[in-house]
């Protein structure tokens, strides 16, 4: 697989983005990633030096619509340590560069 088949998108809860201050990024990855994919496509996309990687699988929440019940899609997330001496990962666009 190629390192942007195995990142699908960041995600950006308040937890997460809480996390991103110590240098913890949370990642949605394909449900077939291991921990060392996911590490070398980090490192690959982002340029940055990857030290733990932490992985779990979500189940799909059941729901409802009258009386049809169905679940949403599994998933699975990683939460990505970045070392000290690493740059840090630009998720948001700077609004300075807009002025």
């Amino acid at each position: 697989m190629e390192a942007r088949e195995i990142i699908l998108r960041p995600v950006v809860t308040e937890a997460s983005t809480a996390m991103m201050d110590n240098k913890r990024y949370t990642f949605d990855v394909a449900l077939s990633a291991t921990k060392t994919q996911v590490k070398n496509a980090i490192e690959e996309i982002f340029g940055v030096k990857v030290v733990k990687v932490n992985i779990m699988n979500i189940k799909g929440k059941q729901k409802r619509q009258g009386r049809y019940v169905g679940y949403t899609k599994r998933r699975r997330k990683a939460i990505v340590t970045l070392s000290a001496d690493s740059d840090e990962i630009k998720l948001f666009a700077d609004s300075d560069d807009n002025e």
